[in-house]
């Protein structure tokens, strides 16, 4: 059962966010690799703060969304690609428009910095409403077994993915954690 939406402000991290973030990964997540997984990007030379984005309310951060540089990887070409990951949200501000609002946050702040797509494996009953569908629909594959349903693209400008197939090339600091 979900409560009214909360208006929230959404923002770029900055350093003295860090630790909030990574509580706010934990406590969403119940375990630690998400934050470890924040830590360990951050540190990339592609790492874009301006692509990592806060949530708050009353100005304090309560939500978090990741998005990073990634490749899609055909025989002969790479197309370069951002993934949504992690998303997000403290427990009890869960189901009140926190996660809709950073998600189309970070939607309009990746288009702005000239992306043309963004992959997510997540939730297949929730992120379609922003336009994602099936990845497998554009001939782009998971470099793992994931449920084809749960492994999506989104274009950002018309015809973003045209052309483009493979399977997604994540930075090695995802497996690691």
């Amino acid at each position: 059962m979900s409560s009214a939406p909360i208006p929230c402000h959404i923002r770029p991290e900055v350093p003295k966010d860090y630790p909030l973030i990574d509580a706010i990964n934990t406590e969403a997540f119940g375990q630690h690799n998400e934050s470890l997984l924040i830590r360990a990007l951050r540190k990339r030379s592609d790492f874009d703060p301006r692509l990592s984005l806060v949530a708050e309310v009353n100005g304090n951060p309560i939500g978090h969304i990741l998005f990073t540089p990634i490749d899609i990887q055909s025989p002969n070409i790479s197309f370069g690609s951002l993934a949504l990951a992690p998303m997000s949200v403290l427990p009890k501000y869960q189901k009140r428009g926190i996660g809709t609002s950073l998600i189309k946050a970070g939607i309009a702040q990746a288009r702005q910095l000239g992306f043309k797509s963004i992959i997510v494996l997540g939730h297949a009953k929730y992120y379609p409403k922003f336009g994602f569908e099936p990845a497998s629909s554009r001939s782009i594959k998971a470099p793992f077994e994931v449920p084809d349903e749960a492994f999506m693209a989104l274009e950002l400008i018309k015809s973003g993915l045209e052309g483009v197939s493979g399977t997604v090339v994540y930075p090695e600091e995802f497996q690691e954690v």
